[in-house]
């Protein structure tokens, strides 16, 4: 049958990106616990397209996504654009796999087990010899206001926040890793399941230990700066805020 998107095009205009967005796919990826876990993921895929062609072909894309979606690994992240730029003759290629990733945490007192979700993005580029791989996880944290605390003659406002970090890595790491330096950067963690004697123990640990936005950034930079697996990172915070009708937020990179 004849091949529309391998015509030619006469406008000589190259295209930095095109492909598919927001496809679904079933996927394993690695667990430290249980060694693989399944997951859903929203996927884009892209290549850069010539301006000698009319078009790329759609379908190829989704039989690479087939292929690796079985065992997605940080590992196997390079072997799958290489497999994309290559099935679509493409000098450079993108993959951007966002998915929910679940923990299984212990309330701090009563024990009960809850699965707490946190939200995952592996963003990866290949162009020539250029490889590029970023890996963010997004984590609920508690944050309670250091000058809230100070000048009030009982208790202290706190509020739920979200903590993005964005690394770029030459050794091996665990997603858990980076929530967990996360968590241990925040006034409290955030549970799924508390009972009553949880929520007393998590309100007085925050209450005990006050942070800004900008201290829960500096905090976890300063840890992922002494980790040399980390060659380059930003850390994001957001706060929403429980007494102001903004959120707070601060925000950081680092180049090692």
């Amino acid at each position: 049958m004849k091949d529309v998107q391998n015509e030619p095009d006469h406008r000589n205009i190259d295209l930095t990106k095109v492909g598919i967005k927001g496809i679904k796919y079933p996927m394993n990826v690695l667990d430290r616990a249980n060694k693989t876990q399944a997951t859903v993921a929203t996927v884009n895929m892209y290549v850069h397209l010539a301006h000698r062609f009319k078009g790329t072909h759609m379908s190829r894309f989704v039989e690479v996504l087939n292929e690796y979606c079985s065992d997605l690994n940080l590992s196997s992240f390079f072997e799958m654009l290489d497999r994309i730029k290559k099935i679509l003759d493409a000098p450079a290629a993108n993959l951007e796999i966002c998915f929910p990733y679940f923990m299984k945490k212990r309330a701090p007192v009563s024990g009960v087990a809850s699965m707490m979700e946190y939200t995952c993005k592996y963003v990866g580029e290949i162009h020539g010899a250029d490889r590029k791989l970023f890996v963010t996880v997004d984590v609920p944290v508690c944050t309670l206001c250091p000058c809230s605390k100070e000048i009030s003659a009982q208790g202290a406002h706190n509020q739920r926040g979200i903590v993005s970090v964005t690394v770029r890595f030459k050794d091996f790491f665990w997603i858990e890793e980076l929530i967990e330096t996360v968590e241990n950067s925040a006034s409290s963690e955030v549970f799924a399941l508390l009972k009553r004697e949880d929520e007393k123990f998590i309100t007085e640990q925050a209450y005990d230990r006050p942070m800004f936005v900008e201290d829960v950034v500096r905090e976890v930079t300063d840890k992922l700066k002494r980790d040399p697996r980390f060659t380059t990172f930003s850390v994001e915070a957001e706060n929403f805020e429980s007494i102001h009708n903004h959120s707070a937020y601060a925000y950081t990179e680092v180049n090692t």
